[in-house]
């Protein structure tokens, strides 16, 4: 591994990819967001992947409750979290054993063996220990009692082996720091804010974390261990701020409440991973935030339609099986034609399926996924930077064209953190929202009159003489007077249609190469760095391969059936069975060819790169040679 070898290199290497993991209640999660804090405070560019498991508490030492947090570090753009770690810190056997064969060979795994009892070898299901045979021959292995020289740094703070071991990923934490030459002091910081209460558990981490970082310093170890220094990455002049998709997603909110000149109500109900916006957002009363935990997901969704019909902007969120729920209810938002915003952070399904697992299978259920003919305009975001412009955009249709929205985000957008460039205020439009105040009929009040975007008029309950019915029965055309005739029906349901298709979004640009050419690869959501930085290596290699990432998943772009259509072949890769593929199929007569992936785990660049250059070999080699539709047919990673 030419970033750690044991020689120093003499250039600095441009990323480094890092996972650290362990036990559940090994703290990993906190590690690696306190590595990412220290990260961004050196200037390097960003990519994160927390990766825990679903149990709130798996039993000790076994494989199932392994968490992982790997972090992509570099000098230049980092699109992607990473393919395969230069450095693993496995902190048990059972970490061991589950993230050993991701790491890069040459890499470097740094393992705790004061964890390596014959129980936790057991839990493992290692028959002989991983440090007395060839297991580990492929990589350069630094392997010393961390939980030992813990309790010995945190001694005198007179804490028992048990509370002493608790600071056990801080001394690992240590040690990373000066693997990278990264300032301690924020960490230090941050323990005393955290403990201001108790003091002396701040200390012992802190102590923890100064011996970590000491042994690096100081231990004549004859191995691998290399101080590595990655420079910072040239950056446009302005404020940045690491941020997680939950966290732009929130402050995305509140921008676009403020943006209407709206109160925000926000209902919501308890669900991983959707949860964290609930968390942010309650710490934001200040900008006329509303927060109501509800007693369920149908009572989240009913809060919010009901603050919308008073006049606020009402938001709620969830995941896939909570979004099953609010079904009913979304409806009753179509029907009734009032402004509300539902996020959806997907995880792994069916049913409960795999909660603390990424996955993009929601999109059927966004787009189409609603008893009756029930339209809904649907947004992704990208990455976490890209959560905050796109929660302002699904804010904006809600206001202008009083119809609920959906936006898209996964687990991996929701819980991964990278470097943002806080954004000028002063840039973004505002969409003021405008309540009808008087009569709009002469002296009668329609309250279906349409303006020119097909909306409705907003109409605060209390507005002297505007009084009129609202519900889940179907209404008459302008005057909003329940009808059942078939021509009105017809009538309501084609101007229902007919304003989401017209939702105005911009043309779909090209991310990445040229509007036309021999194969285009089309995403949408957190597929965009794996997509991104695979086209960029496949266009240095020769390959006539473009990048197209579609934020407005409905309606689509106008020109992007035209776009699709000037290339030879269209590849869609998603975190699905081909969902998206289906779509583009069904309204341009593409036909795009699925990439498919289910396993919990977002693509690999190497998955991508190996599809595009599969297509070209077989197209160099064959006519009609196709890509492959199931990631299982791909090489891996290290073919």
């Amino acid at each position: 591994m030419a970033s750690l070898a044991k020689e120093k290199p003499t250039t600095a290497p441009e990323a480094v990819v890092v996972r650290f993991a362990g036990d559940s209640g090994d703290g990993m999660q906190l590690t690696g967001g306190q590595f990412t804090l220290s990260t961004a405070l050196a200037g390097n560019d960003l990519a994160t992947f927390p990766d825990f498991p679903a149990e709130i508490r798996a039993p000790q030492g076994t494989l199932f409750g392994v968490s992982a947090f790997q972090i992509n570090f570099g000098s230049r753009e980092i699109n992607t979290a990473g393919d395969a770690p230069d450095v693993l810190v496995a902190m048990n056997p059972a970490a061991l054993k589950v993230n050993l064969p991701s790491l890069k060979p040459g890499g470097l795994v740094i393992i705790d063996t004061g964890e390596f009892s014959k129980r936790n070898l057991d839990k493992a299901k290692y028959d002989v220990s991983p440090l007395e045979d060839d297991t580990l021959a492929k990589w350069d292995v630094l392997a010393f009692d961390i939980s030992a020289l813990t309790i010995e740094a945190v001694k005198p703070f007179g804490l028992g082996n048990k509370d002493a071991l608790r600071s056990k990923n801080m001394w690992t934490l240590g040690l990373a720091l000066w693997m990278f030459d990264r300032d301690r002091t924020p960490i230090e910081d941050w323990l005393k804010a955290k403990f201001k209460s108790k003091p002396e558990i701040a200390d012992a981490n802190i102590a923890a974390l100064n011996a970590g970082h000491a042994y690096g310093e100081t231990a004549e170890i004859a191995g691998p261990l290399t101080k590595v220094h990655v420079d910072a990455v040239e950056s446009e002049p302005g404020l940045y701020r690491t941020i997680t998709g939950a966290e732009a997603i929130s402050l995305g909110l509140v921008a676009g409440a403020q943006l209407a000149e709206l109160p925000m109500f926000f209902g919501g109900y308890p669900i991983t991973p959707a949860s964290a916006i609930l968390h942010h957002l309650a710490r934001l009363k200040e900008f006329g935030v509303t927060t109501f935990q509800a007693e369920d997901e149908i009572a989240a969704i009913c809060a919010a339609i009901g603050a919308s019909y008073a006049g606020q902007l009402g938001i709620t969120s969830s995941s896939g099986p909570g979004i099953a729920l609010k079904g009913e209810a979304m409806g009753l938002a179509i029907m009734t034609e009032l402004p509300l915003v539902i996020v959806n952070s997907q995880r792994g399904g069916p049913s409960t399926g795999l909660p603390t697992k990424t996955e993009q299978s929601d999109l059927y259920q966004a787009i189409y996924g609603r008893n009756g003919d029930a339209p809904m305009p649907v947004v992704s975001a990208c990455s976490p930077g890209d959560a905050f412009e796109v929660a302002i955009e699904a804010c904006r249709i809600a206001v202008e064209y009083m119809t609920p929205v959906m936006l898209l985000t996964d687990g991996y957008i929701a819980n991964a953190a990278e470097p943002w460039k806080v954004p000028d205020p002063e840039t973004f439009e505002p969409f003021p929202a405008k309540f009808l105040q008087e009569k709009n009929g002469g002296e009668e009040l329609l309250p279906y009159k349409r303006d020119e975007k097909g909306a409705r008029p907003w109409i605060k309950p209390g507005t002297p003489d505007l009084m009129h019915r609202i519900g889940g029965i179907e209404k008459a055309v302008d005057t909003g007077h329940i009808d059942y005739a078939p021509d009105n029906h017809q009538a309501m349901t084609d101007a229902r249609v007919n304003k989401v298709k017209g939702v105005k979004v911009p043309d779909q640009d090209v991310a990445l190469g040229e509007t036309s050419g021999t194969l285009a690869v089309v995403g949408w959501g957190s597929t965009f760095g794996p997509i991104h930085q695979a086209v960029r290596r496949m266009r240095a290699k020769g390959c006539d391969v473009s990048h197209i990432h579609v934020r407005h998943l409905w309606p689509l772009p106008a020109n992007l059936g035209d776009l699709l259509k000037s290339y030879d072949n269209v590849l869609v890769p998603e975190m699905n069975t081909g969902q998206f593929k289906t779509v583009l199929r069904d309204q341009f007569l593409v036909d795009a060819t699925p990439l498919t992936k289910t396993s919990g785990q977002p693509f690999a660049i190497a998955e991508m790169e190996a599809a595009i250059g599969k297509y070209f070999d077989d197209v160099s080699g064959n006519e009609g040679g196709q890509v492959p539709v199931n990631d299982d047919q791909l090489p891996s990673p290290e073919q």
